[in-house]
């Protein structure tokens, strides 16, 4: 899985003026796109470990307030309706702050 982030727009949007943290601050669309990222990654590996014929199915869109400003996440869905994703959980309260667990997820080795 490839992830692409786009640097660019934090670089223009601090060139603009706009802060780094903060609501609606540059760090938010990069953690958009992380999230989404993560969202992906935790799909594709729901599907490989499910032994029913299972797909993807779309996306739906979930609307997260946080420290670092509020955006629009592009959450996956399977056919079946059993994918749980972790980093934003079903029903989360969207004013939790998601990104307390990113030192856990990304401190994870896989062996």
């Amino acid at each position: 899985m490839k992830i692409e982030v786009d640097i660019e727009q934090f670089a223009q949007d601090i060139k603009a003026g706009k802060g780094i943290g903060g609501a609606d601050g540059a760090l938010s669309s990069l953690i958009k796109q992380l999230t989404e990222a993560a969202l992906a990654a935790e799909i594709d590996s729901h599907l490989a470990q499910d032994l029913n014929k299972n797909c993807k199915n779309g996306n739906a869109t979930k609307t997260m307030k946080s420290d670092y400003g509020k955006f629009e996440l592009d959450v996956p869905r399977d056919r079946n309706g059993n994918f749980e994703p972790q980093i934003v959980k079903k029903n989360q309260c969207p004013r939790r702050s998601i990104w307390t667990p990113l030192p856990v997820v990304c401190g994870q080795q896989t062996s």
